[in-house]
């Protein structure tokens, strides 16, 4: 067994066991992105709640300048 991250999205109001409970979420891949959508049957006892991981730094985009002046039409 490995353990996975989930971003929860929600709980489900689905009839279960006593101590237990449905989740619905993504799992996340190690640079936080979600790779897969899950439904997941949990004691919560046995969740351990973890900080999210750092979303990947994003290169800022550099715009390249628009060519202005007169347009010939016709």
């Amino acid at each position: 067994m490995r353990p996975i991250f989930v971003r929860v999205i929600r709980v489900l109001d689905w009839p279960t066991y006593d101590g237990w409970l449905w989740i619905d979420g993504y799992e996340l891949a190690g640079n936080g992105d979600a790779v897969a959508r899950r439904s997941l049957f949990v004691m919560p006892a046995g969740l351990i709640w973890s900080d999210p991981p750092a979303p990947a730094a994003r290169r800022p985009t550099t715009r390249t300048p628009v060519r202005r002046g007169p347009v010939k039409v016709g």
